[in-house]
């Protein structure tokens, strides 16, 4: 499989605090990839690098080309970064949202892809008019994984999807990126707290320790390492 993104000795730091020291890590084209770990460990951190939302020093390459510079650099190469908390705009409609997810584009076929989002999320082409605020949270979720799909991104970055939400709306969303990944081939690199969710969604993951890697392997064998299971699965 090619190799879509790579970070290479990625370190980022908040002011004095360094929260990234040495993360290497590559995600191939088609794959969903998970990366595990602590609170603090550097989970959100490594894809704020990615996006371009934090200062950062290594190098972090996208089909072969540097990204240097901000998010909207990262948006326009092809990364769409769905953030913890959603950030979806609640004064505005669900429509409206979508419609905002694709601002980098240049083509015309905005209104297609309305209707490609719809197949995966029938509710929100009924209730295209609703305002963002008046959802529920996992609605509020959904239609910010919708936005980032109107960019049709190369990369999609999930941070802490299943925050603040149900367990049965945690795999309705799963199963959807599953889906998109399986019919699509979107390539789906995921920040995730629930070890468990993560290991079943993904292929590969890594495991973050205080701003480094220390373990990566295949989703299957993780899941079967004593030191992760002890840790982040509970027996």
């Amino acid at each position: 499989m090619k190799t879509l993104l790579e970070l290479d000795g990625v370190a980022a730091r908040y002011g004095p605090v360094q929260a990234l020291s040495d993360v290497s890590l590559v995600v191939r084209e088609g794959e969903v990839v998970a990366v595990l770990g602590a609170n603090g460990a550097g989970k959100t951190t490594t894809l704020r690098a990615i996006s371009g939302t934090v200062s950062r020093s290594g190098t972090i390459e996208l089909d072969g080309k540097q990204l240097k510079g901000g998010p909207e650099v990262a948006a326009k190469a092809g990364v769409a970064h769905v953030p913890e908390g959603r950030g979806t705009f609640v004064d505005l409609t669900v429509t409206e949202n979508l419609k905002l997810g694709a601002y980098t584009r240049r083509d015309r076929s905005v209104k297609a892809d309305l209707t490609r989002i719809a197949e995966y999320f029938p509710w929100m082409a009924e209730r295209g008019g609703q305002r963002a605020g008046t959802l529920s949270g996992g609605e509020q979720q959904m239609l910010a994984l919708g936005r980032a799909l109107m960019s049709r991104p190369r990369l999609l970055l999930l941070d802490e999807p299943s925050l603040g939400l149900a367990p049965m709306i945690v795999r309705e969303f799963f199963r959807i990126v599953r889906r998109l990944n399986e019919d699509e081939g979107l390539t789906v690199l995921v920040v995730e707290q629930d070890a468990r969710i993560a290991l079943n969604a993904s292929r590969r993951a890594y495991v973050l320790e205080v701003g480094r890697v220390a373990l990566t392997g295949t989703s299957d064998e993780l899941r079967d390492d004593e030191n992760v299971r002890r840790s982040y699965l509970g027996y």
